[in-house]
């Protein structure tokens, strides 16, 4: 049975089926393209020793919920061209949903696979903002 997600803002199951790298594994010389990456705190994306486009997936592990350098990791990783997807996975919460996805995220591994239907609605959780985001990238009074 495969694990269900959050992935462009529908509920999915995971169809990711190749590994999911450390960061040393993948810059210890793994050759191919499609490559998947885990990204743990500390290991910041200027450390990925390869072409931001061998990688198809980067996620991005919250060990605890009270470490928010993911979000900036997310944000590097699209700043630098990145197109693939982004997940979020550990310990996040469902109102952390919109700003992950303003930082960069595309999906979303809740660790309660429950509540990923009533998550949905946190994707939207407000109708306009203020500032710049990977996402929206001029700020709201650029944009009237």
């Amino acid at each position: 049975m495969r694990v269900k997600l959050i992935r462009d803002g529908r509920v999915v199951e995971d169809d990711w089926d190749g590994p999911l790298l450390s960061l040393e594994k993948l810059n210890a010389g793994v050759s191919g393209d499609g490559l998947g990456l885990v990204l743990q705190p500390g290991e910041s994306p200027q450390q990925i020793g390869v072409e931001l486009s061998r990688l198809s997936l980067v996620a991005i592990h919250f060990p605890v919920l009270t470490d928010g350098r993911g979000f900036s990791y997310a944000r590097e990783l699209r700043e630098r061209g990145f197109r693939g997807e982004i997940r979020a996975t550990g310990e996040f919460t469902r109102d952390q949903l919109f700003y992950l996805k303003r930082c960069g995220f595309n999906a979303f591994q809740l660790a309660d696979e429950s509540q990923l239907e009533e998550s949905l609605a946190n994707l939207e959780d407000f109708s306009e903002v203020y500032q710049a985001s990977i996402e929206q990238p001029e700020p709201l009074f650029r944009r009237r």
